[in-house]
């Protein structure tokens, strides 16, 4: 296991174009993101984290608009501006229906979908707009979500984005039940093809169970209870996804992935074999879900050293 990085928390991770792309666009040049998001093409993941990350800078400044007003037609453009206008709308309060700043959202989803027929993006920023701003369990409101992740199938049917907003709109703490959540994780790895992330899915829902049970029992639930230790999903998304996947081409949001089934192994006492996670993982530690179980970082590089104590020779 080489010699681990200290902690890098910019949210564009190892995507060193994206870094520079966001580095221009905070200075108002939309210019060298059109380029980098052309050169994209249809890697739909990559594109996805690419318009998230800098959806999160245009949210707060106007390069968004001032590309899509400059060139109203260009799929990129139109992409970009639907995501920064939906994490802006999501700055009012949740669960309280369309509003101008989601219909808004909604209406640029639409002109972006027929700008680029193919690209699922748009409907992956309705899923969310839907997640956010549904009124608590709205039957009417879950009949489209179903009707707008039709589209995304048609599309992209393995969307590693999509799944996790569908799966986070089946969180209790959102618009599902529990059972409905693990339920929906483990029916969609049962068709996942061997090698891709949607395999830690459950993980996610597994994640999100140990925080809801803190959140409600707090110091009665305690942390000496792990619902990792011998959860076949941690052994599942190892061998599923890990021993499959193709090393030299990491998906756009592998840290993510990579941390989740490093948190669950960790907390599963697997410290030997998750030693080569972490060295995947490198300095790109998310807080997520290190957060749920105390301070994120010095659970990570706790879990660290003792991952290269256990695999060393």
């Amino acid at each position: 296991m080489r010699r681990q990085p200290a902690f890098d928390r910019n949210p564009a991770r190892d995507d060193s174009r994206l870094r520079a792309v966001v580095e221009d666009a905070a200075m108002g040049r939309w210019e060298s993101a059109h380029e980098l998001l052309t050169a994209t093409g249809a890697d739909w993941d990559r594109r996805i984290f690419r318009l998230q990350v800098l959806a999160r800078a245009g949210a707060r400044l106007t390069f968004a608009d001032t590309w899509a007003q400059a060139e109203p037609r260009s799929p990129h453009a139109l992409a970009l501006l639907a995501t920064v206008q939906a994490l802006r709308s999501m700055a009012r309060p949740r669960g309280h229906g369309s509003g101008p700043e989601m219909e808004e959202a909604w209406e640029t989803c639409h002109a972006a979908g027929d700008a680029l027929p193919a690209d699922p993006t748009p409907y992956v920023v309705m899923l969310a707009l839907l997640r956010y701003h549904s009124p608590d369990r709205d039957r009417q409101w879950r009949e489209t979500v179903h009707s707008v992740w039709r589209e995304v199938e048609e599309r992209d049917p393995w969307n590693r984005e999509a799944h996790h907003e569908l799966l986070t709109y089946m969180f209790p703490d959102w618009h599902g039940v529990a059972g409905e959540m693990f339920h929906w994780a483990q029916e969609r790895c049962a068709h996942v093809p061997r090698g891709m992330p949607l395999h830690t899915l459950p993980l996610v829902a597994l994640a999100e169970s140990h925080r809801m049970r803190m959140k409600k029992e707090g110091h009665r639930y305690g942390l000496t209870v792990h619902p990792w230790t011998d959860n076949p999903s941690t052994q599942q998304a190892w061998v599923n996804w890990w021993t499959y996947r193709a090393p030299s081409r990491p998906h756009a949001a592998f840290h993510e992935d990579a941390n989740y089934l490093a948190h669950a192994m960790s907390f599963a006492n697997q410290h030997r074999a998750v030693a080569e996670v972490f060295d995947a993982i490198g300095p790109y530690a998310t807080d997520v879900p290190w957060s749920y179980c105390g301070d994120a970082q010095q659970l990570f590089a706790r879990h660290r050293k003792w991952a290269v104590k256990g695999s060393a020779p």
